[in-house]
């Protein structure tokens, strides 16, 4: 088991074969690694050790992550997420691992016209949105279908264009 995880992180040496000639020696670094089939289950035993709350629900597919924060007061709510970013950013910390806050969203999904305050993660402000894309379905705020309605069809009119 250890020799296969190896292979599959270190830096890979290969040759090609053509009939009876052979190529020079080429190396093949960790990052032209693409579709290993070990990845996946390589990092979910890495990010086993996430940090769960229990004001907090936290999904992850691959490796995107949302974390849930549900009350009935937005400040409470917000409280509770920013709590958990915090610990999210001792175990990013503590694993090397660098989040990219421009990529993250902090969406508040809700009829009420108020949001929710604001929240950080490495001390730089998680930019608010009305809308995101999660797993390839558009979210609003207030979970009318709306914007995954209307990027599918325009999806689809592209399709029927190219038809």
């Amino acid at each position: 088991m250890y020799s296969i995880l190896k292979s599959n992180l270190i830096d890979t040496i290969f040759q090609v074969r053509y009939q009876e000639e052979y190529s020079t020696l080429y190396t093949k670094s960790l990052e032209e690694h693409q579709g290993i089939i070990l990845r996946p289950l390589l990092y979910s035993i890495f990010r086993a050790d996430l940090p769960v709350t229990e004001q907090t629900l936290t999904a992850t597919y691959a490796d995107d992550t949302a974390i849930l924060a549900s009350h009935i007061d937005p400040i409470t709510g917000t409280q509770h997420l920013q709590l958990h970013l915090d610990q999210l950013e001792k175990w990013l910390t503590r694993w090397r691992i660098r989040a990219k806050e421009s990529k993250s969203t902090h969406i508040t999904f809700t009829l009420r016209r108020v949001g929710c305050p604001a929240v950080y993660l490495n001390g730089k402000l998680i930019p608010k949105e009305t809308s995101v894309k999660y797993l390839g379905i558009y979210l609003d705020r207030r979970l009318t279908w709306k914007p995954h309605i209307h990027n599918k069809r325009k999806q689809l009119g592209l399709m029927l264009n190219r038809m």
